[in-house]
């Protein structure tokens, strides 16, 4: 689910990259959540009755809502000045984050081969932004960072409610409040959009659909920890759509970072192997 997933939603940031050179941030990611709406609402009231909906943990919901708009937007942002590679490098903090945020709020427990990936990765980030590599001590970099803090926190989240609130309800709700909140923020300096990117637009929406579902049931499925490292082969397809599509490579500070950064998540998928064949003691979400 988790590798899915990561292609999916590397094809739609190809697509909201294109979209961010045109477009405000805000009305990117309203018009990223909007389009795949409609294809997660008719998947889930086929198979769930709209008052169930209705009966989810609205405070955890509305708090996942609020931080998509910001992660969208943020990331968005980056995108105009940032190539996807490098906008990768700096996001994989993010499976770092989630294991360093498992301990104290989902009570996982961080191993010492936990903590040396951990450290390790965040050696890796060091080296992508070192003074004069690209997006260091920029605002776009701060940007990604942020978004993966976001990103972070939100994964967390997924866990928590994954434990009352199904998939569907998760994936539904978080969509409806960005489309909502980014496009309440972003209407007042709105941008018409071209005839050239309708096309476009309803792209991200599929893919971005399919991918949302795929990630957030990878999260309710799987121990946080360890389904968070599968986030490194975005390089991959970043690396090629930065080739094939805008014609950038990254420069050597990147790579290097991004060798360490994914060895670390390598070894740690390696050292994690044994216990995660364990057969889990929670639930399972059904789709």
């Amino acid at each position: 689910m988790m590798l899915l997933a990561v292609g999916l939603l590397s094809l739609m940031d190809a697509g909201l990259k294109e979209l961010a050179a045109d477009y405000p941030p805000l009305q990117v990611a309203a018009l990223r959540a909007a389009a795949s709406w409609p294809i997660v609402a008719v998947w889930v009231f086929m198979r769930q009755r709209p008052g169930e909906l209705l009966r989810v943990r609205w405070p955890l919901h509305l708090f996942r809502g609020a931080l998509g708009v910001m992660m969208l937007a943020v990331f968005a942002w980056s995108l105009k000045s940032l190539p996807l590679t490098t906008a990768y490098t700096l996001f994989f903090v993010a499976p770092l984050l989630i294991v360093l945020l498992s301990r104290p709020f989902l009570g996982e427990k961080i191993g010492a081969h936990r903590w040396f990936a951990i450290i390790g990765g965040f050696i890796g980030v060091l080296v992508a932004m070192r003074p004069g590599a690209e997006g260091v001590a920029s605002w776009a970099g701060v940007a990604v960072l942020l978004a993966a803090l976001g990103y972070a926190i939100s994964a967390i989240t997924v866990r928590v409610l994954a434990r009352t609130d199904g998939t569907r309800a998760m994936v539904f709700w978080l969509l409806t409040f960005i489309a909502l909140g980014a496009g309440a923020l972003a209407a007042p300096g709105w941008v018409a959009l071209k005839p050239e990117h309708w096309l476009l637009v309803a792209g991200v929406g599929v893919v971005g659909a399919a991918g949302q579902f795929t990630i957030t049931e990878a999260f309710a499925r799987g121990e946080a920890s360890l389904v968070a490292p599968l986030e490194y082969t975005a390089l991959a397809w970043g690396l090629t759509f930065d080739a094939l599509i805008w014609g950038v490579l990254p420069g050597a500070g990147t790579w290097v970072g991004a060798a360490i950064i994914v060895a670390c998540g390598i070894y740690l998928l390696r050292a994690e192997r044994k216990p995660a064949a364990r057969p889990s003691c929670e639930p399972s979400v059904q789709p």
